[in-house]
C-alpha cells in the first residue's frame, strides 16, 4: 500500500532532502585522486549526525557504512574502505540516505575522477538525463509505469542498458516503501499518481545487457562484463501544486526539471 504524506510530512521530507543534498555536494567536492572511500564515508556520517540526523543505510538495511561507495563496474552497495582509493579516470557513484525527525531522504550521483574518455562522459550524461526523464513523468493522473518507461526508453535509445534487478521505491518513514519503481517497461500501467506520493527515483545505467552479480562481500553489485555503470537518484514529492524535487534546492515546486 502506498502511504500518502501530509503537507507537514512533506515539509520534513523537504528539510531532510535539502540537508542530504548539501552533504552530497560536499562529498563530491572532496572526492578526488588519492582520497579513500572510507574517508568520504566518515565525512558523510559526521555531517549527517551534526545536523541531528542518522545514516539511513545502517539503520534500515544493516549496511556497513553511511554511503554506498561504488567504483567503475560496481553498480551499487559498494562498501567504503580505507583500501579503496580514488584514481584519475575512475567513475565514482555515491548513494546516501539519512533519517531525521522520523523521515528519510535518499539520493545518489555519479562523478568522474579527473579526465575520463568521451564514451564514459556519454554514459554519465545519459544516466543523469534518464533520471530527469523519469522525474518529468511524476504528474497528477499519470501512471506509475510512465516513470519507468521514460527512463528505460531514453537509455535504450542512447545505446545503453538499465539495471533490472534493482529499482526505485516509495520513501517516507521507512527508507524503502511501496511502490517499487522499475526503470523499464511499457507506459500506462500501475497506480495513478496523486498528491501525497513521495518516491525515490533511481536509474542505474550500464554498458552491458547481462545479469548483475554480487561480490564476495555479499553487498557490492557489479556488472557481469566488467563494464562501467552509473547511478543517479532524487527523492521527489507530488503535491497539489505539482512536482517537487525534495533533494534539490534548484528545482521549484511544479518545475519539470529539464536538463
Amino acid at each position: 500500500m502506498i502511504a500518502l504524506k501530509s503537507r507537514r510530512e512533506i515539509d520534513i521530507l523537504r528539510e531532510n532532502g535539502h540537508l542530504l543534498g548539501e552533504v552530497l555536494d560536499e562529498l563530491c567536492a572532496e572526492a578526488g585522486d588519492g582520497r579513500t572511500t572510507a574517508e568520504l564515508d566518515r565525512l558523510a556520517e559526521r555531517r549527517i549526525r551534526a545536523a541531528g540526523g542518522e545514516p539511513a543505510f545502517p539503520k534500515f538495511a544493516g549496511f556497513p557504512g553511511t554511503i554506498n561507495a561504488s567504483l567503475n563496474d560496481e553498480i551499487v552497495h559498494g562498501v567504503p574502505s580505507d583500501e579503496r582509493t580514488l584514481r584519475t579516470g575512475d567513475v565514482f557513484s555515491i548513494d546516501i540516505g539519512l533519517v531525521r525527525d522520523g523521515f528519510c531522504a535518499d539520493m545518489a550521483t555519479t562523478i568522474p575522477i579527473g579526465d575520463v574518455p568521451e564514451e564514459t562522459r556519454k554514459l554519465l550524461d545519459v544516466g543523469e538525463k534518464s533520471l530527469w526523464k523519469g522525474i518529468e513523468q511524476v504528474r497528477i493522473g499519470n501512471r506509475l509505469s510512465d516513470v519507468s518507461h521514460a527512463v528505460g526508453s531514453f537509455v535504450e535509445e542512447a545505446g545503453f542498458y538499465v539495471v533490472r534487478e534493482y529499482v526505485g521505491h516509495g520513501i517516507g518513514r521507512a527508507l524503502h516503501e511501496d511502490p517499487q519503481i522499475p526503470n523499464y517497461g511499457p507506459p500506462g500501467r500501475g497506480v495513478r499518481l496523486r498528491p501525497g506520493m513521495v518516491f525515490a527515483i533511481e536509474p542505474m545505467v550500464k554498458t552491458d545487457d547481462l545479469p548483475t552479480r554480487v561480490a564476495d562481500d555479499r553487498w557490492t553489485v557489479l556488472t557481469a562484463s566488467g563494464g562501467l555503470s552509473v547511478h543517479f537518484e532524487h527523492t521527489v514529492a507530488l503535491t497539489e501544486e505539482g512536482l517537487e524535487v525534495l533533494t534539490s534546492k534548484e528545482v521549484r515546486p511544479g518545475a519539470r526539471g529539464d536538463r
